[in-house]
């Protein structure tokens, strides 16, 4: 049984629907983004923080470089939080987000981690709980994460986590 709207109802409706999508055409991309890296400025507190209880807590630290305009930052982000690799991330690292603004932001510390942001974000450096850097990415490996499948998260998890304590 079908529901007969009267004319005036249904311009209404029209034009409600039409405004709702004129609205959400004018809205800027980076208004839909989630807000993932703190501001810049909060980066070497971060890592501070982070290796503290990475020595009491005996996990190493991912230091990932980007920010929230970039999309493939976005998908690592969700990669790292999915139901595989949350509990790993959980139980092994402490992960730190580092603004890098547009790439003009916090290139002291990209640098001190071998970090060579020109060849593209998400960028990482895992470092072992006395701050030691044990790992970077060099060649952009996750700058397509966009393009690439949780499992490749999963596997990069799995490869540096730190090693398990005989009993």
């Amino acid at each position: 049984m079908s529901r007969i709207v009267p004319m005036g109802a249904s311009k209404v409706l029209s034009r409600a629907l039409a405004a709702m999508l004129a609205l959400a055409l004018t809205v800027p991309c980076h208004a839909l983004e989630r807000q993932i890296y703190p501001p810049p400025e909060q980066a070497s507190a971060d890592i501070a923080a982070a290796l503290k209880t990475s020595a009491v807590e005996h996990r190493r630290v991912i230091v990932d470089f980007g920010g929230d305009w970039c999309p493939d930052c976005q998908a690592l982000d969700t990669y790292f939080h999915d139901a595989t690799n949350q509990p790993i991330l959980d139980a092994n690292f402490l992960l730190v987000h580092v603004n890098v603004g547009h790439v003009d932001q916090n290139l002291d510390i990209a640098a001190r981690y071998r970090i060579p942001l020109a060849k593209g974000v998400p960028a990482l450096a895992v470092l072992d709980m006395h701050g030691k850097l044990i790992y970077s990415q060099r060649t952009g490996e996750f700058e397509a994460m966009r393009h690439m499948e949780s499992s490749a998260v999963t596997q990069f998890l799995e490869r540096w986590k730190p090693p398990r304590k005989a009993p």
